[in-house]
């Protein structure tokens, strides 16, 4: 906890580092079976065109995504800062947030996408830890494994929550309650 002027500890907001697809975007779910509460949207962020150069962005097909608009306003009410730490990264802002209703976020800028973490850690996690700084956080993604849990008790100062989320369901209000329940419990430490 950083030091007030006066001398005294002053709590630290956990950071709430959120994936796109996954815990938001239900991208495993039946195909064709939108689920309940969920609208349609087609994107085409720019890694998705870069994806496909040097195809022009007219003949590119947009990525098919699952919104929950609710999302936006369950996100802001957790007692967390919120980050962008996706493959999206600045298309999150583009793209995401205005469907959901949610304020321009800090993004976690890749060096590198899909390289294999440390210790068979999530590829992510180095710089997590990196951007973190110690800070308590939560990380919800659908790609986290006991190896990360490891990595992150070796490598991070402060608490740490990896909530992994079903892919094929997004975030439901157990992940919502879980995520309120450590963030008081770490604002307590």
């Amino acid at each position: 906890m950083p030091l007030t002027p006066g001398g005294a500890m002053q709590p630290t907001t956990p950071l709430l580092l959120l994936d796109v697809d996954g815990p938001l975007n239900p991208f495993a779910a039946r195909w064709r079976l939108r689920p309940r509460g969920y609208t349609t949207h087609r994107f085409k962020p720019a890694n998705w065109l870069a994806r496909h150069a040097p195809l022009p962005a007219e003949d590119v097909r947009p990525l098919r995504v699952w919104l929950k608009p609710g999302h936006g306003a369950q996100l802001t009410a957790l007692p967390y800062d919120l980050v962008w730490a996706t493959t999206w990264m600045h298309g999150a802002n583009e793209h995401i947030g205005p469907v959901l209703g949610l304020p321009e976020l800090p993004v976690i800028e890749w060096r590198e996408l899909f390289t294999p973490g440390p210790q068979g850690a999530h590829w992510k996690l180095p710089q997590i830890v990196e951007w973190a700084r110690g800070r308590p956080f939560a990380w919800v993604d659908d790609g986290i494994t006991d190896d990360d849990k490891l990595y992150v008790s070796e490598h991070h100062d402060g608490p740490a929550l990896l909530h992994w989320v079903d892919p094929g369901r997004g975030l439901r209000a157990k992940d919502f309650a879980a995520l309120r329940s450590w963030a008081t419990e770490a604002g307590a430490r």
